[in-house]
């Protein structure tokens, strides 16, 4: 064997532990690891919001009364906080729904489509599901802030 062929030969790449601090935060992360990132987030945020869910489905169908109740809550307020705050939790939520429901139509075509596993593909509709998710975020949250 030649002398240039055995140098190539063990010539492997490099491999080295990232510095949280120095690499992560020059790492540009592309759409479609946001969006795996997000979906988890968000799916951990509608579980975490459960009891939140519960309860505004409970006091929004049970009586009159507590449908009073449930519109003061997110006109004055309710536990020592004010109506806003609940309103941000509400479209907490509301955004978590959204994009765990579009990232998750996202991965099902991506399993049913043998084209859709492309990189071209996995770029745009990485970039659709944070423009509609969002998008749709701001207009429901425009709606629930009273601006129309």
């Amino acid at each position: 064997m030649s002398e240039s062929a055995t140098t190539l030969a063990k010539k492997r790449p490099e491999f080295r532990n990232i510095n949280a601090f120095t690499d992560l935060p020059s790492y540009r992360l592309p759409a479609a690891g946001w969006v795996s990132i997000l979906h988890r987030v968000s799916g951990v945020l509608m579980f975490a919001l459960m009891p939140f869910i519960i309860w505004m489905f409970d006091t929004s169908i049970s009586s009159e009364i507590s449908f009073a109740r449930f519109t003061g809550a997110f006109s004055a307020g309710m536990l020592g906080l004010p109506g806003f705050v609940w309103k941000l939790l509400a479209l907490a939520l509301i955004w978590a729904y959204l994009h765990h429901f579009i990232a998750g139509l996202r991965h099902l075509w991506m399993d049913i489509s043998h084209k859709a596993v492309e990189l071209q593909f996995g770029k745009s509709s990485a970039r659709f599901t944070l423009v509609v998710s969002l998008g749709l975020t701001a207009a429901l949250g425009a709606k629930l802030f009273g601006l129309y």
